[in-house]
């Protein structure tokens, strides 16, 4: 692996400062599937963009088939690349390459964002600079530059599940009474400390990484980085959010269908309500969440009686949904 580094001397030559200078201090990770064109605009950004840090990067390929592992090589020369024959999905990719990371920070860049200026540089010193948050993140942005909320959440709570089942989050999305996971209509514009970073952009010292056992594998796609940063939380960190650190994020760009997607969402909260709620609340919240499903399908069903096309398309969706309603609202296995 070649690091990207900065010139270290007065004249910017290497040679005059101390050899450990050149040692990189963060390892980026990016697991990819399916996603050629979008991981190569993602790496050109962060090296193009990353001018003060010292790091390396790695990308894992989940085995994909649409040429991602020689276009990467042949553009990114000095990526680490690995070409999974597997697809181990999001979380055990991490975890395998963060095991073999020497770095004191890792950072965990999804292959559909691409790197403003500076991001990384001004989020390893915010990260520096803010011990007690553990784990930090940045603001992100959709390609026309509107905000993108999925940088952060807070975490679900009986009042959240509630307000998603009746709808009421649906309803006033911007209130931060009615939607508190999302946090009604912060713009993500100030520093703030957060319940979950997303994992699309997170950094994370690798001591504490390695002290929370990296990402519980059970959670094979999503849920994954709010299970980490509740478990960070419980040893006392503070996860924050700085908008100085910016990225575009495409959201989703190697998810599947929609129905799948949201079975899949849904199975990953129900495990959040399993493992990070007290025991006594555990039914309640798995009774909102079969809630949730049961108004929507009733509803879907009732709208497709119109016979307009869309209606039916969104009942097929949510037919789809709850049929599958004892897989997700088991949750993953321990």
């Amino acid at each position: 692996m070649t690091p990207n580094t900065m010139p270290s001397g007065p004249s910017g030559d290497a040679s005059a400062a101390p050899a450990q200078a050149t040692e990189p201090e963060l390892t980026v990770i990016v697991v990819s599937y399916n996603t050629r064109a979008l991981t190569l605009a993602c790496l050109e950004t962060l090296f193009a963009t990353t001018t003060q840090t010292r790091f390396r990067t790695v990308v894992w390929d989940n085995a994909s088939t649409d040429g991602s592992a020689e276009a990467i090589a042949a553009r990114f020369p000095q990526v680490d690349l690995v070409a999974s024959p597997d697809n181990l999905g999001f979380a055990k990719a991490n975890n395998v390459v963060a095991a073999r990371a020497e770095t004191e920070w890792l950072l965990l860049l999804n292959p559909d964002t691409e790197v403003h200026e500076g991001a990384v540089d001004r989020l390893l010193a915010f990260s520096k600079a803010h011990p007690q948050a553990g784990i930090t993140g940045g603001r992100t942005v959709f390609p026309d530059g509107s905000l993108n909320i999925a940088s952060c959440w807070m975490r679900i709570t009986p009042w959240s599940a509630f307000c998603m089942a009746t709808g009421l989050t649906a309803a006033f999305r911007r209130s931060a009474l009615f939607n508190p996971e999302a946090m009604g209509p912060w713009a993500r514009d100030s520093v703030r400390e957060v319940d979950i970073v997303v994992g699309c952009f997170l950094m994370i010292r690798r001591s504490l990484w390695e002290e929370l056992g990296g990402f519980d594998l059970k959670y094979f796609m999503y849920g994954e980085e709010a299970d980490l940063c509740l478990r960070a939380r419980e040893l006392g960190y503070s996860p924050m959010i700085t908008p100085e650190a910016q990225i575009m994020h495409l959201v989703g760009a190697s998810s599947g269908r929609v129905a799948d997607k949201v079975v899949m969402v849904a199975k990953s909260r129900v495990s959040l309500i399993r493992d990070h709620w007290r025991p006594g609340l555990v039914p309640l919240g798995i009774g909102l969440m079969w809630l949730w499903g049961a108004l929507r399908v009733t509803a879907a069903r009732a709208l497709a009686l119109t016979g307009k096309a869309h209606h039916g398309e969104t009942a097929r969706k949510w037919n789809r949904i709850w049929s599958q309603r004892s897989d997700w609202l088991a949750g993953y296995a321990a």
